[in-house]
C-alpha cells in the first residue's frame, strides 16, 4: 500500500477524533455550567415555590369558603325547614374553614418574609372579608336578603382576584429572570 492510501483513512480518524473531543468539551461544559446556573436560580426557585405554595393555600381557603357559602346561604332560604343533615355537614364545613384559616395566617407569614406587603395586606383583607361574611350570614338568620349577601360575597370576589393578579405579576417577573 502506497503513502497515498493511508490519507483518507488518517483524516478521517482526525476528523473523528476532533469532533469526539467536541462533543466532550460541549458536554462537560454545559454540565458545569449547568450547575453554576441551578445556583444562581436556587434563590428565586425558593421564592417561586414559596408563591406557589401561598397560592394553594389560598385555593384551598376559597375551596372551603364555597362549601360553607353555599350551605349557609342554602340554611337562609330553608330557614327552620332546613335538613338536619345538612346542619351537620355545614359544622364540618365550618371547622374546616377554620383548619383552613390557619393556612391563610401562614401564607400572610409568608409573604411578609418574602417582603410582599401589598399581596399580604390584599390577602389580610381578603380573610377578613371571609370573617365578615361568617358574622353576618349564619344558620338562622333570615333578615338578609339575597342581595347583601352577594354584594359580600362579590367584594370577596373581587379581593381574592386582586390578590391573584399581584401574585401572578410578582410569579411572571419571577419567572422572567
Amino acid at each position: 500500500m502506497e503513502t497515498w492510501d493511508y490519507w483518507p483513512i488518517i483524516d478521517t480518524s482526525v476528523k473523528v477524533a476532533m469532533g469526539a473531543l467536541i462533543a466532550g468539551l460541549a458536554f462537560w461544559l454545559s454540565s458545569r455550567g449547568g450547575h453554576w446556573f441551578s445556583q444562581a436560580r436556587t434563590p428565586i426557585n425558593r421564592r417561586l415555590t414559596l408563591l406557589e405554595e401561598i397560592s394553594a393555600a389560598v385555593g384551598d381557603v376559597n375551596h372551603v369558603f364555597s362549601k360553607y357559602s353555599a350551605l349557609v346561604i342554602e340554611s337562609t332560604r330553608f330557614g327552620s325547614r332546613w335538613p338536619e343533615a345538612r346542619k351537620e355537614e355545614l359544622e364540618h364545613t365550618n371547622r374546616e374553614l377554620v383548619k383552613e384559616f390557619r393556612k391563610l395566617a401562614d401564607a400572610e407569614a409568608k409573604l411578609l418574609m418574602l417582603g410582599e406587603k401589598v399581596m399580604e395586606k390584599t390577602l389580610r383583607l381578603y380573610g377578613a372579608r371571609i370573617a365578615y361574611f361568617r358574622k353576618q350570614v349564619y344558620v338562622g338568620r333570615q333578615d338578609i336578603s339575597e342581595k347583601e349577601i352577594a354584594l359580600i360575597k362579590r367584594d370577596i370576589v373581587t379581593l381574592r382576584e386582586q390578590f391573584y393578579d399581584l401574585l401572578s405579576k410578582r410569579y411572571d417577573r419571577l419567572l422572567a429572570i
